[in-house]
């Protein structure tokens, strides 16, 4: 069974992937507005996720963020601020747009604030989430297996040199 703080780090992994696919899509000649919205209600639907496994509040599987954030409440009143960043808002786009049966494209001022939303939910959630002692892995930590071995191996050719 995977660790809890390791289903913490994944979904703020897939969050922050979410983000980064949205915001990279953004800066191409004609972004697919539609894609970008979706990408940041699935960040901000992981991060929101990850706070509730971190403070092992159950949760069923769902798109809808004023859901999750309830169960943050739960938590943590302050989560109620989420609602006047309009994070709530962001629900629509995990499934309504994804579709063409009712087809709709978000325009470049829209989507621009759908990432802003996203910023701020994820700033708050992170923000929350070190004040309760979670601490966020930096890629210092975490150096490539290839590079303790090519380490471990310079080293043995250096004294077996000397």
């Amino acid at each position: 069974m995977t660790d809890q703080p390791d289903v913490v780090k994944n979904w703020i992994l897939k969050a922050n992937n979410d983000f980064k696919t949205g915001k990279d899509e953004m800066e191409t000649d004609e972004p697919a507005t539609d894609t970008i919205c979706f990408h940041m209600q699935q960040c901000v639907e992981k991060y929101l996720k990850g706070y509730l496994v971190f403070h092992k509040v159950d949760f069923r599987k769902t798109h809808d963020i004023a859901e999750l954030i309830e169960l943050c409440k739960s938590v943590s009143g302050k989560f109620e601020e989420l609602y006047s960043m309009d994070v709530d808002s962001l629900t629509v786009y995990a499934a309504d747009i994804r579709y063409p049966d009712d087809f709709y494209m978000p325009t470049l001022e829209e989507t621009r604030e759908c990432i802003d939303i996203a910023v701020k939910a994820m700033d708050f959630v992170k923000e929350s989430l070190q004040k309760n002692g979670y601490q966020f892995p930096g890629k210092e930590q975490t150096p490539p297996p290839e590079s303790h071995i090519d380490e471990e191996s310079s080293n043995e050719k250096s004294n077996n040199q000397g």
